[in-house]
C-alpha cells in the first residue's frame, strides 16, 4: 500500500483525554507532511473550530483537508475551497425535537459562531471551553429556524440506551441519529457520514481510497474507515469499530497508540 494521505478523527484517536497532541504524534505528524504525505482531521464539529487545532497544537504546517459536521462540512486546503454537503432541512430538525419527550435532555446547535442550548450547565459549560465558542440559550423553534448541518441532543450516560431504542424503533428515510459520545446523541441526513467526506476529498484531489489510511474509535468513524483503503481503530474504540477496521492499535490514545501505529507501519521511514 502507498498511502498518500492519512485522516483521523481527533477525540480519544488523535489527542488524549485532556486533548492534547502528545509530543510524539506531534512529531509523527511533521514527518508525515516532510514525507509529502496528506495529513487531514475529521471531526463532527464545526471546520472553523477545527482549523484553530493547528495553533492550539503548534503545528509547523496547515491541515491538508479539514473534514467537519461529520462530513457535512469539508476545507480543502490544497485548493484552498470550502464545501459543504446535505443540510437538515427545518422540518427535520423540528421532528427531533421529540427526542425531548423520551428523555432529559438539552439541544445544541452550532450557528454563528456559537452554540445554541436550551439552557446552560456544566455539559454546556465544558462543550463551549473545548470548542473556544460563546454559549446562546433559545427557545426550541430557533432550533428549527434555519437549515443545519446536525442537530445534537446531550443527556445523562443511563438515559442513552433508550434514547438509542427510540431511534431504532423510529427510523427515518431522509436523517438519522447516532451516538457520538455516551452522553452525546446526533442526527443529520442520511447521506452524511466521513465515509462520505472522505470519498469528496478523494475525488476533488485525484486520490485512490486504496490509498488512505484512516484513524478512529467510534461509530460515527465507522463509514471512513470501511472506505479507507487501510481503517485504523485504536484499541480503546468501541466493539462496532473495530469490526470495521482493517488494524488495531497496540496501545490507546492515552499512550501513543496512533503515533506507534504510523512508526511502526514503515510509512515515516
Amino acid at each position: 500500500m502507498t498511502t498518500k494521505l492519512v485522516i483521523c478523527d481527533i477525540d480519544a484517536t488523535l489527542v488524549n483525554e485532556k486533548k492534547e497532541l502528545t509530543q510524539r504524534t506531534k512529531e509523527a505528524l511533521i514527518k508525515l507532511h516532510e514525507k509529502g504525505v496528506y495529513f487531514g482531521i475529521a471531526s463532527g464539529r464545526p471546520v472553523d473550530e477545527l482549523k484553530r487545532n493547528k495553533v492550539y497544537w503548534d503545528l509547523p504546517f496547515d491541515f491538508d483537508f479539514v473534514m467537519g459536521m461529520n462530513g457535512a462540512e469539508l476545507w480543502d486546503g490544497v485548493h484552498q475551497k470550502f464545501y459543504s454537503y446535505f443540510m437538515m432541512k427545518k422540518e427535520w430538525l423540528k421532528e427531533t425535537m421529540e427526542i425531548m419527550n423520551v428523555v432529559e435532555c438539552n439541544p445544541m446547535i452550532y450557528w454563528d459562531g456559537k452554540i445554541r442550548c436550551v439552557h446552560i450547565d456544566d455539559w454546556m459549560i465544558h462543550s463551549a471551553s473545548t470548542s473556544h465558542k460563546e454559549l446562546e440559550v433559545v427557545k426550541l423553534e430557533d432550533f428549527y429556524a434555519h437549515e443545519n448541518a446536525k442537530i445534537m441532543f446531550r443527556m445523562k450516560e443511563e438515559d442513552m440506551p433508550k434514547a438509542e431504542a427510540w431511534v431504532k424503533e423510529h427510523p427515518n428515510p431522509y436523517y438519522h441519529g447516532f451516538k457520538t459520545q455516551t452522553t452525546l446523541l446526533e442526527f443529520c441526513d442520511k447521506r452524511i457520514n466521513k465515509g462520505y467526506g472522505l470519498q469528496k476529498i478523494c475525488e476533488l484531489n485525484n486520490i485512490n481510497l486504496k490509498d488512505v489510511m484512516a484513524f478512529g474509535d467510534t461509530s460515527n468513524d465507522n463509514d471512513m474507515l470501511k472506505v479507507a483503503g487501510c481503517g485504523v481503530c485504536m484499541i480503546n474504540g468501541t466493539d462496532d469499530t473495530k469490526a470495521c477496521a482493517d488494524a488495531i492499535t497496540k496501545q490507546d490514545n492515552e499512550h501513543d497508540g496512533l503515533a506507534i501505529y504510523l512508526e511502526e507501519s514503515g510509512i515515516l521511514c
